[in-house]
């Protein structure tokens, strides 16, 4: 299963979703592309070397959410070996490990720390250029980029 992340200004991240590490991940993503859920929503948190992280606010910061589901790692009992690796995508969630809902993130560099603990859900096949560029934009000191990066359209190909 493929999906295109359009992201204004920054160009188009290609990626492939793993229903097989993360069925219950992949099908709310899916779903809530095709709700065009994520339209207009911002990558709100951007730390370079580590990831890029969207899904759940807009322009005006306004919180989006969306129902949550079960943490697919293994500290949460389930099968999952997709390693945390550059380009990864996987779920973000609050310290509740079943708590993740439309937040997701991009790694940008490797970070292994998250391995087990994070529900990863796909990979970058084309476009990392637009990751890196992502990465790369100045932010303050909560990690929050000074000019708004817009998450245009998440397509299920």
């Amino acid at each position: 299963m493929k999906i295109e992340i359009e992201v204004r200004d920054y160009g188009t991240i290609q990626a492939e979703l793993y229903p097989e590490s993360a069925p219950i991940t992949v099908a709310n993503f899916v779903k809530l592309a095709q709700e065009h859920f994520f339209d207009g929503l911002i990558f709100h948190r951007i730390i370079k070397g580590f990831m890029i992280q969207g899904g759940g606010y807009d322009e005006n910061l306004n919180s989006h959410r969306a129902d949550t589901i079960k943490g697919e790692f293994a500290s949460n009992g389930v099968k999952n070996d997709l390693k945390h690796t550059r380009g990864v995508l996987s779920m973000a969630r609050t310290s509740i490990k079943d708590s993740a809902s439309s937040q997701f993130f991009i790694m940008h560099e490797d970070a292994p720390h998250l391995d087990g603990e994070y529900a990863a859900f796909g990979k970058v096949t084309d476009g990392i250029d637009v990751v890196d560029k992502i990465a790369s934009v100045k932010t303050d000191g909560q990690d929050a980029p000074f000019e708004n990066v817009v998450i245009s359209t998440i397509r299920v190909l």
